[in-house]
């Protein structure tokens, strides 16, 4: 791939930097700094190489969401301006101030509209900052957006060197060393349908946990009360009674009688499905222990809620495994950071859906504008 080592030489150039930075914060405050410690070898390599660099990222899902916060951490790494809006006139002003080495922020690029609907105005003006474009935000691969898509076809284009370690690591649990045993949590199983047929081919093992299993449950004929499920049916999937296809053999449900430990069958009309039960541990710890490639993207239960349990043992138990482990999801990785034991495995990605997506199909239309 072309990454942005052999960019040639950089100094006094701006490049213009697509950045992941897209960070959790609590009450204004940057709550964990593992995206921003993966942000960092690319801004010390343009710094190093004398670019002006101008960095670009989006956070949250509401327009009016600000990378201030961010700015405040990311300042305590390295040094860099605040650059405001990308189409204002302070933005302008701080851009014709850079020298060698200066990095400047800008605001949260999806406060435009144009930048999601890849727009041609918004790409053309993100083009005319910059000579060199560089794009190390993997967890956005699978968006054609502005910022990610449309200016990359209109600058020299490098992937950034996290980038580039995103689809090597991810490229290696493509082709496992067996037995391989792939964990697939969270929901709506209409987008996983492809990736559950795919991976049942090549791994030894699928489990499927989370609301993800309630669909499997629904299709077998058990009752799955007030659980969430999918719209889609899974009635006529050829993987249903696949022998390679786990799913949970206990469940910790909530109902009228509160939380109990049940076996799927016993579930109630009124009871609900939040997490995967005790033996259901047990059981994939098994697995687990005997495996020599693990990947695990999303989390087992409504985590979100609290439900952490079968997740953040789970963690564990693949932290201690001699198996190969890669893992990403927003809340995978929330279990994994809130334990500290992001070092105990392969490699943590930093993606949710760009990982699904590369997984399915090998690449995304983001990561095939870098092939050489």
């Amino acid at each position: 791939m072309k990454d942005v080592t052999k960019a040639g030489d950089l100094r006094g150039k701006y490049v213009l930097l697509r950045a992941s930075l897209n960070i959790p914060l609590k009450e204004g405050q940057v709550q964990n700094h593992f995206r921003l410690e993966r942000a960092l070898p690319t801004l010390r390599y343009l710094k190093e190489q004398g670019a002006k660099t101008i960095v670009i990222a989006h956070i949250g899902r509401e327009p009016e969401e600000t990378l201030k916060p961010v700015f405040a951490a990311l300042e305590k790494y390295l040094p860099l301006h605040w650059g405001g809006d990308v189409l204002g006139e302070e933005f302008a002003t701080r851009r014709e101030l850079m020298g060698e080495g200066d990095i400047l922020l800008a605001e949260n690029i999806r406060q435009h509209a144009g930048e999601t609907e890849n727009d041609p105005v918004l790409v053309e003006h993100l083009a005319s900052v910059a000579e060199v474009y560089v794009n190390d935000a993997f967890a956005a691969a699978h968006r054609e957006h502005a910022s990610t898509f449309g200016v990359a076809q209109m600058l020299p284009a490098y992937a950034g060197l996290t980038f580039i370690e995103e689809v090597t690591e991810l490229q290696k649990v493509m082709d496992p060393q067996a037995p391989a045993l792939f964990l697939l949590g969270g929901a709506k199983f209409a987008t996983k349908m492809p990736l559950v047929e795919k991976y049942l081919e090549i791994y030894e093992h699928v489990f499927i946990g989370g609301a993800l299993a309630n669909d499997i449950f629904k299709a077998r004929g058990l009752e799955v009360g007030r659980s969430m499920v999918s719209d889609v049916s899974l009635a006529d999937a050829p993987f249903l009674h696949d022998k390679k296809l786990l799913v949970p053999i206990d469940v910790i449900v909530d109902g009228p009688d509160g939380r109990q430990v049940k076996r799927p069958e016993e579930v109630t009309k009124e009871e609900k499905i939040m997490d995967c039960g005790p033996m259901t541990i047990d059981m994939l710890a098994t697995y687990i222990e005997k495996a020599k490639t693990i990947l695990w993207n999303g989390p087992f239960g409504a985590y979100e809620i609290g439900y952490t349990q079968s997740t953040e043992i789970t963690a564990r138990h693949v932290a201690g495994a001699d198996a190969y482990s890669v893992i990403g999801g927003g809340d995978t990785v929330a279990a994994v950071e809130k334990l500290h034991i992001n070092e105990c495995f392969g490699f943590v990605s930093i993606a949710g859906g760009a990982m699904l997506t590369f997984l399915e199909h090998g690449s995304t239309s983001v990561v095939d504008l870098f092939r050489e």
